[in-house]
């Protein structure tokens, strides 16, 4: 809608950010369920609920960009306001999970065996794989930077090769995890260090997923030539949220594969 009385265009109230906490909180609930009951379909189903959301509360943000020009001033420094916050949110989600990390390693229990790891439990190599996916997350931090210098000079054709750098690092990232899981000699249900490890790196390989999904729109924005140096935002908020990732990985490699280790 427009306001006569205001200089700029008014974005429209939106649905989505209710409807998507909601899902998301339905999602967690489900996974409780999942993991006490083995029944899954609530879970699927919360998964697709959230999906689909997501899809059309992009769409419509692209279409009050793109189509409608409401994406002035006022509204970007609100976006990034929001983008800001929402980082910061997730900060603090991984905070908890460092704090609780240290909290139990430093003076470990009794039925620990009062050592870190706990007895019984074989951590892995810091300089095998998890060395190799920092410096993946690492090259495609410095990757997705390359991009943006490409992109605010307007060379697209670099900007979009380098996002597209940036997601195969990001997906190889996610298969070397995927193997290290696989090749784990200790499982979620084994004492706090296996709980700890499996739901940080876990949460972490999410954040890894999501980050590349939206890279991935970014990069077919760019493709389209929906991004520009006029209109960036969203490339931005993209190449901030996988910055994000990186330290978030460099705080985990270092604190629990090389100090737990």
């Amino acid at each position: 809608m427009i306001n006569k009385f205001h200089p700029f265009h008014i974005v429209e109230l939106s649905p989505w950010p209710i409807l998507i906490s909601r899902s998301v909180f339905s999602g967690i609930m489900s996974t409780v369920v999942w993991t006490q009951t083995k029944l899954r379909t609530p879970f699927k189903i919360s998964l697709i609920i959230t999906i689909l959301i997501s899809y059309l509360w992009w769409r419509d943000v692209t279409r009050e960009a793109k189509n409608q020009g409401f994406h002035q001033i006022e509204v970007l420094n609100g976006i990034k306001i929001g983008i800001i916050l929402f980082i910061s949110s997730e900060i603090l989600f991984f905070v908890s999970f460092f704090w609780t990390y240290f909290h139990r390693s430093v003076r470990p229990n009794i039925e620990l065996g009062q050592n870190w790891p706990p007895i019984g439990i074989s951590s892995f190599d810091p300089i095998n794989i998890p060395l190799l996916n920092t410096i993946v997350l690492l090259s495609s931090g410095v990757s997705i930077t390359w991009s943006h210098h490409a992109l605010i000079k307007n060379k697209f054709n670099k900007t979009f090769n380098r996002i597209v750098l940036t997601i195969i690092l990001g997906i190889y990232f996610s298969m070397l995890q995927s193997m290290e899981y696989w090749q784990a000699e200790f499982s979620i249900s084994e004492s706090i260090y296996g709980s700890i490890f499996f739901i940080a790196t876990g949460f972490h390989g999410i954040h890894v997923i999501i980050g590349s999904t939206f890279l991935l729109i970014c990069a077919i924005r760019i493709y389209k030539l929906e991004i520009n140096i006029n209109h960036l935002i969203g490339f931005e908020a993209a190449a901030w949220y996988w910055h994000f990732v990186d330290v978030v990985w460099i705080f985990l490699y270092r604190a629990i594969y090389w100090w737990g280790a």
